[in-house]
């Protein structure tokens, strides 16, 4: 049997293997993914061994460690080892690449050849090798081998290795390496100022005083030291050429520092929003089981102020600057983006972790975009849709909202119900500026209640300072004295109900009231004295 007849029977096998991929997609969780709460834990414990390991290094130059410190470099070097090996393996699948090679040949009628499918896989897994924090690994693996002590400086890519840790100083580092053309253009322009006044200052000082600079290294390094404005004091002119060269290189040394500063701070001034919504990403993920609030005007600023009170997880999503700078200053976790945005909604993780998804924009086409985009990625997860236009309810309902609330109309039928009683709409007013203690509540009619079986009018709610709002119950009504009913999934919602209206078993008296009368309220049922 041929060896690629062999190789390509292994590839098939690894294909198929569940157990594989689960164990690959596992390691890959922990190493690479940003998402997986297992990397968090991961990189804390690598940056604690990183800093123990350079500090024992540190301590053994002057201290001896003894079979302590070899086991505990030997032990330091195998999880560096492992995990450089395990990189290299999850950073690509061979394997797909080999088949694709043989299943490219058979299509094409054409003999399959190894060699051009094992070159490939060798270029893929050089891609890695030769990438700068694969190089930084690998260079941290040197300074175990003690025979050649020089080595030991190479213990500082020990620390480097924090650059893959530390999302911090990797986001720094990204940032920097996004300015590389602008960096590169300043270091020329440098080098050539450093190197053209090392060499004059080389000539002007040699003649004038034999004992220094002795060589072209010292005008270099005296250079450096003057173009950077430090000035340590150890080589000065003597020569006024010299002077010259170290007045103009000052000068120079003042434009090229702002230089630097003013590409780091455009730099950063530029990702900063991006950085600052990875941030937030970044606990969303921890957090779990959180809210998507869409919008953030009046609607959304007051469902977010009873989400905070009720110290509901939420994540605030509005592609208005002023309104994402006030969410931020009440302290919501915010992202400023479109929530029509497929890919924000996958990072948000609509698809894994969201529970419910508040679409509460004040356009009614924004918030059917949203519906269908959060349902079509997630068909489990709670939905509620604000429509401002009553002919809009059903579309939001067909988009595949589970509730949708309609604010003005709601605020109509209010008005309309409560005309004329300027006690009710004050009562209203304090509920929903969360003043004065006034509050809704859902109070459940159990079996035996004292509630059950009585109508509306039996129920003394002036004597509680309560109003009627409404009833949720889950058996069907006929309509009675032109009551409103609004559908639910399985329940209904009646709201006012009239006096002649009688309460059942399971059905939920919704009131407003003062956080008093609500208690008294319900202590009353309680005792079966209302």
């Amino acid at each position: 049997m041929q060896i690629s007849h062999i190789i390509i029977q292994l590839c098939y096998r690894l294909e198929e293997s569940r157990r594989y991929r689960a164990i690959k997609d596992r390691v890959y969780d922990i190493l690479e993914n940003p998402r997986s709460p297992a990397r968090s834990y991961f990189d804390l414990s690598m940056i604690a061994l990183v800093v123990a390991s350079v500090f024992l290094l540190i301590y053994e130059v002057r201290n001896d460690l003894g079979l302590f410190g070899d086991l505990f470099e030997v032990f330091v070097v195998t999880v560096f080892i492992v995990e450089y090996l395990l990189r290299f393996w999850v950073f690509n699948d061979s394997h797909r690449i080999i088949l694709q090679h043989y299943e490219r040949a058979q299509f094409l009628g054409t003999p399959f050849r190894l060699g051009p499918a094992l070159g490939e896989v060798m270029r893929r897994k050089w891609d890695y090798v030769s990438s700068p924090l694969a190089i930084i690994d690998l260079l941290a693996i040197v300074p175990s081998y003690r025979p050649l002590r020089f080595l030991r400086i190479f213990l500082l890519f020990r620390l480097f290795k924090m650059f893959r840790y530390a999302r911090s100083l990797s986001e720094f580092i990204r940032v920097l390496s996004e300015k590389r053309f602008e960096l590169l253009t300043l270091a020329a322009f440098m080098a050539f100022l450093v190197f053209t006044a090392a060499t004059a200052f080389y000539f002007f000082e040699a003649e004038a005083r034999p004992d220094y600079p002795h060589t072209l290294f010292d005008g270099i390094y005296w250079a450096l030291v003057t173009i950077t404005t430090l000035g340590y004091g150890d080589i000065v002119p003597l020569t006024a050429e010299g002077r010259i060269v170290a007045m103009i290189l000052i000068i120079a040394g003042m434009g090229v520092i702002a230089f630097f500063t003013s590409i780091i701070v455009s730099a950063f001034n530029e990702k900063m929003p991006e950085i600052r919504a990875q941030r937030v990403y970044a606990e969303v993920e921890r957090r779990g089981d959180y809210t998507v609030l869409c919008g953030f005007g009046r609607v959304g600023q007051v469902v977010a102020e009873r989400l905070a009170q009720d110290r509901e997880h939420f994540v605030v999503v509005d592609s208005d600057s002023r309104k994402v700078d006030m969410a931020k200053k009440k302290g919501y976790l915010t992202i400023e983006g479109n929530a029509q945005d497929n890919e924000l909604l996958a990072r948000l993780g609509i698809d894994r972790k969201a529970k419910r998804v508040l679409s509460l924009t004040g356009d009614d086409v924004v918030n059917v975009y949203i519906t269908l985009t959060a349902r079509q990625m997630n068909p489990g997860v709670e939905i509620i849709s604000r429509a401002n236009h009553r002919e809009n309810i059903v579309k939001m309902e067909r988009a595949g909202a589970n509730y949708t609330v309609a604010p003005y109309q709601m605020a109509g039928i209010v008005a309309a119900e409560y005309a004329g009683q300027p006690v009710a709409f004050e009562a209203i007013s304090d509920m929903l500026s969360g003043e004065k203690g006034v509050g809704i509540d859902a109070i459940r009619v159990r079996e035996g209640s004292v509630l059950s079986g009585r109508r509306m009018k039996e129920i003394p709610f002036k004597r509680y300072r309560l109003i009627l709002f409404g009833v949720i119950t889950g058996t069907p009504r006929d309509e009675i004295d032109g009551m409103r009913f609004y559908n639910l999934e399985d329940q209904q919602f009646i709201f006012n109900p009239g006096p002649a209206f009688r309460l059942e078993t399971d059905d939920l008296l919704v009131v407003f009231g003062h956080e008093y009368s609500l208690s008294h309220f319900k202590q009353r049922i309680e005792r079966g004295a209302v």
